[in-house]
């Protein structure tokens, strides 16, 4: 925990509240005596209006009668302005008194969040002695909750940096590629995301013009995640511009993260390179090839124009268990009007009202349903589809990408 300047007031203030102006000032007389410093309110409005009112320093305990004008016996106005007092203030000690005092009434008092109870006539020695214990117990109730909240604004701190660093690695702008259009969107699920992403064009000289794509999935949420997700970010940079077939990359990349990163956290990753199209520049029905690896990941799904499909299984194992994993390549041929969508789960295991997942088959459908619209309209359109029937309740980060061939 962090450290936090906390210092016990050398003249705890008390709060008291009791309808019977004498019983007022007999309390404040004995606990001027013993070095307390007192206010005195005589209805609930009153020590609501006291503990709302912006003051130099806060009480430290109240001590209340049970009953007021309107129910001199129950106790019901008591316990209600407890409720109210723990909402106004959750660490202030608050002690009860009552002439009608019962067993049944005691235990009503502390389940509805006092801390004590006095029953009048009272006791000096017993009333001090009750209110030394609960001051002190507030004490450490009020310097846990400085310290709880020190440490979650440091975290939030910190989280933003994050964020703020994670947002940085991952691209702001997707390079142009001629003939094909590609869209991508990314939300996190907390601050910062496990999910990692990217569009990488490479050399023309060394890789004849190839483009790569990348989308993967850290195992877990937060922080952790994250910081590894940026260790792969920072690994498949390197790799991407070796020259290397999407296994070979991908084999390389997994002995790297073994060797760089501690910990048990599996990564999914599809990654793909997409050759220059054929034929002329513009020549209608001219192909391309793309080469692939799934390592683990839910399968992308290829849309073709004529409505048939096709889901890229192959590749192997996921990553970060095994430094001996092998990684087999795919190639498969593009043609014009093709759409791909590659995702992280948190798009088909968001649920409706009724627990019910998205699932891989509402996706296709999707896919199917809007196969002519161009990459950015195609995302949009799933994702609103997604939305609604989740009701934005998603349970991972979601992150797609959506590949047109025009």
């Amino acid at each position: 925990m962090l450290a936090t300047n906390f210092s016990i007031p050398s003249t705890p203030r008390i709060l008291l509240a009791d309808d019977q102006q004498d019983v007022l000032e007999a309390l404040r007389l004995l606990l001027k005596g013993e070095g307390f410093a007192t206010e005195t309110v005589n209805s609930p409005a009153a020590v609501i209006k006291a503990l709302s009112t912006p003051r130099e320093r806060e009480f430290d305990l109240m001590l209340m009668d049970l009953n007021y004008t309107r129910d001199t016996t129950s106790g019901v106005e008591g316990l209600e302005l407890i409720e109210q007092v723990r909402r106004l203030d959750d660490t202030l000690p608050v002690v009860v008194m009552t002439a009608w005092g019962s067993i049944e009434l005691a235990v009503e008092t502390m389940r509805e969040g006092g801390c004590d109870f006095i029953q009048k006539p009272w006791d000096n020695d017993r009333l001090l002695g009750v209110l030394r214990a609960q001051l002190e117990r507030g004490r450490k109730l009020r310097h846990e909750k400085q310290e709880r909240l020190a440490y979650e604004r440091f975290q939030r701190f910190e989280f933003e940096e994050a964020r703020l660093i994670q947002e940085s690695l991952l691209p702001t702008r997707l390079p142009k590629i001629e003939g094909l259009e590609v869209a991508v969107t990314w939300q996190p699920m907390r601050e910062v995301s496990g999910d990692y992403f990217d569009v990488i064009k490479l050399s023309e000289g060394l890789d004849d013009g190839k483009t790569a794509l990348c989308l993967a999935d850290v195992e877990g949420k937060g922080l952790p995640a994250a910081m590894l997700m940026s260790n792969l970010q920072a690994s498949v940079r390197s790799l991407a511009s070796q020259g290397l077939t999407p296994g070979e990359m991908v084999e390389r990349l997994n002995r790297t993260m073994l060797r760089n990163s501690t910990g048990q956290k599996l990564i999914t990753m599809f990654y793909a390179l997409i050759g220059a199209a054929s034929g002329q520049s513009g020549q209608s029905g001219q192909g391309r090839k793309m080469s692939y690896v799934n390592a683990g990941h839910l399968p992308p799904i290829l849309v073709r124009q004529d409505g048939s499909h096709e889901r890229l299984f192959t590749g192997g194992a996921m990553l970060h268990i095994f430094a001996d994993s092998s990684f087999e390549t795919a190639e498969i041929d593009l043609t014009p009007g093709d759409r791909l969508l590659i995702f992280t789960d948190g798009v088909v295991e968001c649920t409706n009202s009724s627990g019910e997942d998205f699932g891989e088959d509402r996706l296709l459908q999707a896919l199917l349903d809007h196969r002519t619209e161009d990459a950015e309209t195609l995302l949009q359109t799933v994702k609103t589809t997604v939305t609604e029937f989740s009701g934005g309740n998603f349970q991972d980060d979601m992150t797609m990408i959506a590949l047109c061939y025009k």
